[in-house]
């Protein structure tokens, strides 16, 4: 069975993608049990025990494979695991990109423990049952999910690196570039320390380009590539009313009701397809290339089967692809909170209403000239702003009332498609596992201009976790056949980006 698995796997992939794929179809459990390992330490940012075993886990476990590794730290931040490994003769040094940090968790929203993976047959939301990790022998099922926190993102990328690397060592091959990775302990923790981090250490870090691996492949299923990230800044906004709760029968129609007020302004921002109605909110903004015009038409259409999916009986953006839509800025309301509803209303009307609302970047949005024209928006509205809890004169003075508590924020990032960099990492990727989704950006936020602005240095982005993991919600999983082609990509990448690299730049 196995040489006959072997033999088949030999014929697959593309230069020199073959012997990687038998390796690993030959040590599959081998690969997921380290994978299991890892995800059995709990990896909550603030959780400094637990992030030292983490950081000490990986560190070890790279070196084991002959990589030069260290820990870097920075005042108050976790320790950042730094690996080198030099190629004589090479001329590109890239650095691989991921963080081993995970959100949060509520124990009781998950089906198992969070920190103990189980293995199930497919999908839970499709009935997956769970497989004991006893007696599991290769081939695993594609189809196969590991449950638990990080098992997508991020700690799967750092295992994939693992075996990409053992792969290409039994094949005899060596990479074509200077390897570097560096892995996060705080990203979903918004990253913090990263710039102090870089800064810090910008000598060791500097490389001709990051790749970073966080982030899910397409809805269709295929590798996707990403070149940019939108930027992002957050407010919680606070509306004012009486300064006692009132008898909404006594008092409606006279007492200011401060859902009302904070539901108007809400309105007043966006409109029901999601077009920003705040004057002069996208100024600023820099339209996409012809090349990025290109790859968003030949994204394969998925919002149909998604919004069957998803249950919604329409979408906003008045039709345009989803992939378009994110090239856009954005205003999320992403809670509101007030009074009581169901068993806990009360018939009177609140002291305030809160919302917390972010907003999505585009290059060459600015989180400050943002914030600028949302105030600006807001007085129009007849509003008085503060930036602190109000005394009780402000709010006998003021006819309406809120407070804005903005969070720090940063920019958005954008690589071009066409750089001869971009273009090899297309290829070394579409060489491993043919055509890939090419996204000019993700529609969530990473501070991935830090990279240009303290190293100068291009940035892709190569996710492998599958479309609907779950992350940062309960029961994140990983799908085994998302982990078993980001080995491929990942050595891919490792023995085939220089070469590509050099032919791009040649313009060949």
């Amino acid at each position: 069975m196995a040489a006959a698995l072997l033999a088949l796997t030999l014929l697959a992939g593309g230069p020199g993608g073959g012997d990687v794929r038998a390796w690993r179809a030959t040590h599959e459990v081998e690969i997921v049990r380290e994978l299991a390992d890892l995800l059995a330490i709990p990896n909550v940012a603030s959780d400094a025990a637990n992030i030292e075993r983490n950081a000490e886990a990986i560190r070890a476990a790279y070196a084991r494979r002959g990589i030069a590794m260290e820990l870097l730290r920075s005042p108050g931040a976790p320790p950042a695991v730094f690996g080198e490994r030099r190629v004589p003769g090479a001329s590109r040094t890239i650095v691989f990109y991921a963080h081993y940090d995970g959100q949060p968790v509520v124990p009781a929203q998950w089906t198992g423990e969070p920190w103990k993976p189980v293995l199930r047959d497919r999908a839970l939301r499709d009935g997956g049952r769970e497989i004991a990790w006893d007696g599991i022998e290769a081939p695993l099922d594609p189809e196969w999910r590991v449950y638990a926190r990080s098992a997508s993102d991020d700690k799967a990328p750092i295992v994939g690196l693992l075996a990409a690397l053992d792969a290409l060592s039994a094949a005899g091959r060596a990479p074509t570039a200077n390897l570097k990775f560096f892995f996060e302990g705080e990203e979903e923790a918004g990253s913090p320390h990263l710039e102090r981090i870089l800064r810090d250490h910008a000598d060791k870090l500097r490389g001709d380009l990051w790749l970073l691996l966080d982030g899910p492949v397409h809805q269709s299923r295929r590798m996707a590539l990403f070149f940019g990230a939108r930027g992002v800044t957050d407010v919680e906004m606070t509306v004012y009313g009486p300064s006692r709760p009132l008898h909404s029968g006594h008092y409606g129609n006279w007492a200011v009701n401060p859902i009302a007020e904070l539901v108007r302004l809400l309105g007043s921002m966006r409109d029901d397809e999601g077009r920003i109605l705040v004057a002069g909110y996208s100024d600023d903004v820099r339209p996409p290339t012809e090349a990025e015009k290109r790859a968003v038409a030949a994204v394969p259409p998925v919002e149909s089967d998604l919004a069957r999916e998803l249950q919604l009986g329409r979408t906003e953006g008045g039709g345009a692809p989803l992939t378009e839509l994110i090239l856009r800025p954005a205003i999320n309301l992403h809670g509101i909170a007030s009074g009581g509803v169901g068993a806990s209303a009360t018939n009177a009307i609140p002291t305030e209403a809160r919302a917390s609302i972010d907003f999505r970047l585009v290059p060459d949005q600015t989180p400050e000239k943002v914030r600028e024209r949302i105030e600006e928006h807001v007085r129009r509205q007849g509003f008085t702003i503060v930036h602190a809890d109000p005394t009780p004169e402000e709010r006998r003075s003021s006819l309406r009332l809120v407070k804005l508590v903005w969070g720090a924020g940063y920019p958005a990032a954008r690589t071009p498609l066409d750089a001869a960099s971009s273009r090899a990492v297309i290829r070394a990727v579409e060489e491993a596992v043919g055509p890939t989704v090419l996204l000019p950006t993700l529609g969530g936020s990473i501070p991935m201009y830090l990279f240009g602005d303290v190293l100068n240095t291009p940035v892709v982005g190569v996710p492998i976790a599958n479309h609907d993991n779950d992350q940062h919600a309960a029961n994140e999983n990983l799908r085994l056949q998302n982990l078993w082609d980001g080995i491929e990509v990942y050595a891919a990448l490792m023995s085939r980006l220089a070469p590509n690299w050099d032919a791009a730049a040649a313009g060949r």
